[in-house]
């Protein structure tokens, strides 16, 4: 299979109204993924999504895929993978951030030693581009006012 070189994924958001009593759609440019999210959603337990989790599920999917090419071109081809991640979020200097995320992975794999499938699980934590976009993409802003 054919991969380009250079290829651009987009969402998008919806706000209304002020942080605390607003609500938000988020909307992935497939329109696979409609959530609906708010300050309860992201700070209680209120039905919906939030940023930390949606960050979270865009690491453990780059993750497991990285995790799979990197067994399989190793001659492990895995049975099944299955992750799960918690993106920690933390009041810090009068806001908010993000100062750890704990990444899990179980996989199925036949014919591996436990040494080399943690070595091969660390090589496709360095290889995933989201986790390499956590530290070393600059994020370019392009802002405009509407009346």
């Amino acid at each position: 299979m054919h991969v380009p070189d250079d290829i651009a994924r987009s969402a998008s958001v919806h706000w209304e109204g002020d942080v605390a009593k607003g609500h938000g759609t988020i909307t992935t440019g497939s329109g696979k993924v409609t959530a609906d999210y708010s300050f309860g959603t992201r700070f209680a337990a209120e039905p919906g999504t939030n940023p930390e989790e949606l960050l979270g599920a865009s690491l453990a999917a780059c993750f497991t895929m990285a995790l799979d090419a990197t067994l399989t071109r190793n001659g492990h081809a895995p049975t099944s993978i299955d992750t799960t991640v918690k993106v920690h979020l933390h009041r810090q200097d009068g806001g908010f951030a993000i100062p750890s995320i704990e990444l899990t992975t179980s996989a199925v794999v036949a014919g591996i030693l436990d040494d080399e499938f943690a070595s091969l699980a660390l090589q496709a934590k360095e290889s995933c581009p989201i986790g390499k976009a956590l530290h070393t993409v600059p994020i370019i802003l392009n802002a405009s006012r509407k009346s």
